[in-house]
């Protein structure tokens, strides 16, 4: 029985370059090289491994300036996030980073929006707003619910209402905006009651369960000069008092600690707005948030996995992974 002649190295090394040049420098397809050399489409793949492994082929990554491919990897590593979108911002007034984040925020649902989501969208966010009036409209019909999960009633004289957003964003989307008619903090707990027996808020609160994006700001608990300008806020009391309990942030007004523990007081019982449970159940809860006065709260966010997706700026990055 005849022994199977192994090829010397330099005829190996000879055919494997050549297959790595056809296809590297003349960009010709896998299958026309094998037709091409009389050899299967498995021993091209095969070549073409070998060709990086004996240094043949040195394929190397030259990332543009301000894209941060690996701290957004390393993000998702150490807080266990399903993606994150990390941009660059010298700038950091709270302006240029909603800015900033808001525009990346905007491509990210104009290139992953599905058809037919059920999408809930924080009010009240300087954020969120900014993404709005970054978005282009979508070609396509998504026939999306647009689902207002904070109550967006509050001081006639602010210049923002939240039902804009919603309305803007649902148009945007080609989808049906559901909104939110109440305050985003009731006056009692049995004014709370009255308004959540209201047909029409009942029918937003509905939509609740059946999230499937939520876009999301993220506060501190001193409130943002936007959510101030709406009249939807608590006393300076009833602020210390989350202070002293252990509050870093809030989502929709739902308090936690920087390890994402619910802080519960009675305020609780007064807010309108998305259970932090509900946001968990969602597939995407997007974070859209920067800038050093949040890094406790954004932290807090990731912690208690109230959101698995996170978009912010480079230092707030850093920031976290330090």
């Amino acid at each position: 029985m005849s022994k199977r002649i192994r090829a010397p190295l330099t005829e190996e090394l000879r055919l494997i370059a050549r297959v790595a040049y056809l296809y590297h420098m003349q960009h010709q397809k896998q299958s026309d090289i094998a037709a091409q050399l009389d050899i299967s489409q498995a021993t091209v793949s095969r070549a073409l491994k070998r060709a990086e492994k004996e240094d043949i082929v040195r394929i190397t990554v030259n990332m543009p300036t301000g894209v941060y491919t690996q701290l957004e990897s390393e993000l998702c590593a150490r807080y266990g996030l399903k993606a994150a979108i990390v941009v660059h911002c010298e700038d950091e007034s709270d302006e240029a980073i909603f800015d900033h984040i808001g525009g990346a925020a905007a491509y990210y649902v104009e290139t992953t929006l599905g058809a037919n989501e059920v999408v809930g969208l924080s009010s009240w966010s300087s954020s969120l707003l900014a993404m709005v009036n970054a978005m282009h409209p979508l070609a396509k019909a998504t026939n999306a619910k647009v689902v207002q999960i904070l109550g967006g009633v509050g001081n006639p004289s602010a210049k923002i209402y939240a039902s804009r957003i919603t309305e803007q964003f649902a148009a945007l989307v080609q989808g049906e905006a559901i909104y939110l008619p109440a305050p985003g903090v009731a006056s009692s707990i049995q004014m709370h009651e009255e308004l959540m027996e209201n047909p029409f808020v009942s029918q937003a609160v509905e939509f609740f369960n059946r999230i499937t994006l939520g876009l999301l700001g993220i506060g501190c608990v001193e409130p943002s000069r936007l959510l101030m300008s709406s009249g939807n806020v608590f006393t300076a009391d009833e602020l210390a008092m989350l202070h002293e309990r252990g509050a870093v942030g809030d989502i929709c007004l739902r308090f936690y600690d920087v390890n994402g523990e619910p802080v519960l007081t009675p305020l609780s019982d007064r807010v309108i707005s998305v259970q932090l449970e509900q946001l968990k159940r969602a597939r995407r809860s997007v974070g859209i948030a920067g800038g050093a006065r949040k890094i406790n709260a954004i932290r807090g966010a990731i912690n208690g996995r109230w959101i698995n997706v996170l978009i912010t700026d480079h230092m707030t990055a850093l920031r976290l992974m330090k």
